[in-house]
């Protein structure tokens, strides 16, 4: 966090009262709201107040002309904000709170947090802490995986399912050690993804939610002979679901990636795969990332531990030689309109030599070449979003905000100067 005397006391003159500012240069601003029609998001848990300290806030980036909003949008009445969630109709942005376990929705048109009557949920407290939620496809339900929630009579896990027209908890689904929720394009079914071992075959299994026998029926259905799960993606038909077994990256045996017939609900294939935690699908490849237990990083760089990078052809079920990325947790993953896949991880190996090589936790694979490119930027990444009809790419990396030029893998001239720490960034038009 940048915490300077002046640039609190400039942050001041200019905010005239609001609640967080930055460069507003070329901006279209009133009182209440941006003025802006081509928006990103950014949650900030300490944008700075000329009385000191933080406060939380979503900030407003012009997306067109990447200038920051001196207006953004006060969460003081609720608590630290982390990670967010756009709705598939983008009427919609639900926040996680991370210092009360809740979740809030934000009009992403008024640029304020929603209100009774608007269809979307003020604010709800989950059962516990939750690192996954999802909106569901006909944006009307809120699921959330919540492992450490307490269950009567079994192993404590939940999915939370939250009512968005009424702010409610419409109903508590228990699967044990629930962690991840991903659901397909129609929105007929949710899969639950942990560590919850099948007593029978001694191996992980998952749930699948059928969300229209909710509160009718159990809507659960265990599929065993998983090996850590922990993402999944649906075929575009929502047939097929892939799913990624984290295998010895996660405590377990072997990494893969378990091929799901969602109409039989049975695993048809097994692909090997060097490491799995995250992915993206373009068309009939499956782009899977992940570090393995070893893997060497090759001349170059003076890390000693690597990811991979493996392109699965989902025709012929067919996986290439894996790709050298930076090494750490892969839990993000975005594509962007020229081919160029950004992929972020948590706690991976930092270097930062002074007069030497700087590399972090970022890398940009460009799918036309197989070249890698690892950003010179340490820290985590928290947050990527790629700029529609535009050759930029947002990064939440370290607690701080860039803007990546895709046609060089480089930081662009213009960078918006996000004081605080920003945690996500979403394109909300």
């Amino acid at each position: 966090m940048k915490k300077t005397v002046v640039a609190i006391l400039v942050i001041a003159a200019v905010c005239m009262g609001t609640v967080s500012c930055g460069n507003s240069s070329n901006s279209t601003t009133t009182a209440t709201n941006s003025g802006f029609s081509f928006r990103v998001f950014v949650s900030n848990p300490l944008s700075p107040v000329a009385t000191g300290g933080g406060v939380p806030v979503v900030n407003i980036v012009d997306a067109l002309h990447d200038v920051l909003s001196p207006f953004s949008i006060s969460l003081a009445a609720y608590g630290t904000p982390g990670m967010m969630v756009e709705y598939p109709n983008k009427r919609f942005t639900l926040v996680y709170i991370t210092s009360t376990n809740s979740v809030i929705s934000l009009d992403n048109q008024g640029e304020s947090v929603a209100v009774n009557g608007q269809n979307a949920i003020p604010a709800v407290t989950l059962q516990g802490p939750t690192q996954s939620i999802l909106v569901n496809a006909d944006n009307a339900l809120g699921f959330a995986a919540i492992p450490s929630a307490p269950v009567t009579g079994q192993a404590p896990g939940i999915v939370q399912v939250l009512s968005l027209g009424t702010g409610m908890t419409s109903a508590v689904v228990p699967v044990p050690d629930a962690r991840f929720v991903f659901g397909g394009h129609n929105g007929d079914r949710i899969l639950v993804l942990g560590n919850s071992v099948d007593p029978v075959t001694n191996t992980d299994q998952i749930a699948v939610i059928a969300p229209s026998l909710i509160g009718t029926s159990d809507p659960r259905t265990f599929i065993t002979g998983f090996d850590h799960p922990v993402w999944a993606i649906f075929s575009s038909d929502d047939t097929t679901a892939y799913v990624f077994n984290c295998g010895p990256e996660c405590g377990g045996t072997t990494a893969s990636i378990s091929v799901l017939d969602l109409n039989t609900n049975t695993v048809t294939s097994t692909i090997p795969v060097a490491a799995a935690t995250t992915g993206f699908m373009n068309g009939s490849t499956l782009y899977v990332a992940g570090t393995p237990t070893s893997q060497a990083c090759g001349s170059g760089t003076a890390a000693t531990r690597c990811g991979t990078l493996t392109a699965v052809d989902t025709g012929t079920l067919v996986a290439s030689p894996p790709a050298i990325i930076s090494d750490g947790y892969h839990d993000r993953i975005e594509m962007t309109s020229n081919g160029q896949l950004f992929i972020g991880a948590t706690n991976c190996t930092n270097i930062n030599i002074t007069g030497g090589e700087v590399r972090g936790c970022l890398s940009i694979y460009n799918i036309g070449t197989g070249s890698v490119s690892v950003t010179p930027h340490i820290g985590d990444v928290t947050g990527i979003s790629p700029i529609t009809n535009r050759n930029v790419v947002y990064v939440c990396q370290n607690g701080a905000l860039f803007i990546y030029d895709t046609t060089t893998d480089m930081l662009q001239a213009t960078q918006v100067d996000v004081i605080g720490q920003p945690i996500d960034v979403k394109l909300v038009d």
